[in-house]
């Protein structure tokens, strides 16, 4: 981290993390100021088992947010957490130590007591959500759900949606279904389990059609008896750049918990991106988006398996329609050129353009 800024942005991952580089590193790259960016241990999570391996770099990580502490900034931006073994202390100095601070979150933290390892028992992030949503001076909230519980708390919630580039996407060109058809996700490894809530359908759809399920994400194995009909891409820049528009089919299925009810819908928002036509569980923001892309919103598993049949069965001008739809209303309104200006005026930056 260089202390040579009094601008500091704090989250608790690298840029190969996706709520960091979407809610942090897209935005600092599109403007002026300099701000400083301590990301932790610049992993792509914070998985116990991998903090552990790292015991040198783990105490170097919570001394540097003790200098940013010292150091007063004169502006903050914290994403979601400033360490994994934090309480609420840290996200408590850092928002005071500023002259300005901003938390910023995009999940719904205020709802993580802590399931799971030993470490997120002894560190759940809603205490460190509520902790920092007492002492920013202004907050920053991925969607209404998460605005909502924030506005309880605090005068000053500012809603600002995880956006997406067009231009980080091929833009898809045939809607001709491919032989057999490609059904598609994207995501990080520990979301992969959400495929096993629709493991029904997809079988069923695989019976009927034959159809082949691209993950893009690890290529480790983890969805069991699914696997037979899967096939794996590395997640990179790159390999997301051209995948998704090699897709015929996005899916997006959700757990109904109060968790996923805080989700920003950014996987139905690449999807729209590649200009790829999508199925999602209508819950929490993809309800609006999938009203807005005029796709399908089923909810059980009989749902689900006309809903994705439906489309393979569809005209390719259908899908086509779809798609080119959702692409043109995610860049009018989900794109980071569209929100650049009330994401600076939050931070209070002065003007900034696209």
């Amino acid at each position: 981290m260089d202390h040579g800024s009094d601008c500091f942005a704090i989250t608790p991952y690298g840029r190969g993390a996706g709520s960091s580089r979407v809610r942090v590193f897209e935005w600092l790259d599109r403007i002026g100021t300099d701000f400083a960016v301590g990301s932790y241990l610049s992993l792509s999570d914070a998985a116990p088992s991998r903090l552990l391996r790292h015991p040198v770099s783990l105490a170097r990580a919570e001394l540097r947010l003790a200098d940013v502490v010292r150091a007063g900034p004169r502006r903050l931006l914290l994403h979601r957490e400033a360490s994994p073994l934090s309480r609420g202390w840290w996200e408590r100095r850092l928002l005071r130590s500023a002259e300005f601070a901003v938390y910023d979150f995009d999940d719904a933290l205020q709802w993580d007591r802590g399931e799971g390892g030993l470490v997120r028992r002894l560190a759940p992030k809603a205490v460190k959500a509520q902790v920092a949503v007492d002492h920013a001076d202004r907050v920053i909230a991925g969607n209404a759900v998460l605005a909502d519980w924030a506005c309880e708390r605090h005068r000053d919630v500012v809603v600002i949606p995880s956006c997406v580039a067009l231009g980080d996407y091929v833009p898809k060109g045939s809607y001709t279904l491919h032989d057999p058809p490609r059904l598609g996700w994207i995501g990080s490894p520990h979301n992969e389990a959400s495929l096993l809530l629709i493991s029904g359908a997809l079988r069923e759809v695989h019976r009927r059609t034959g159809a082949r399920v691209t993950v893009v994400g690890t290529t480790t194995p983890s969805l069991g008896d699914l696997e037979h009909l899967i096939d794996r891409i590395a997640w990179s820049p790159d390999s997301q750049r051209e995948a998704l528009s090699a897709m015929d089919i996005g899916l997006m299925p959700l757990a109904h918990t109060a968790y996923s009810l805080g989700k920003c819908g950014y996987k139905l928002l690449q999807y729209a991106a590649a200009g790829l036509p999508a199925v999602a569980t209508p819950l929490g923001v993809n309800t609006e988006l999938l009203s807005e892309f005029g796709m399908p919103a089923p909810r059980g598993r009989d749902e689900w398996t006309a809903a994705v049949l439906g489309l393979i069965d569809s005209p390719a001008t259908v899908r086509a329609g779809l798609g080119r739809n959702a692409r043109e209303i995610t860049g009018r309104r989900y794109s980071y050129d569209a929100w650049l200006p009330r994401w600076a005026a939050a931070l209070e930056l002065g003007p900034v353009t696209p």
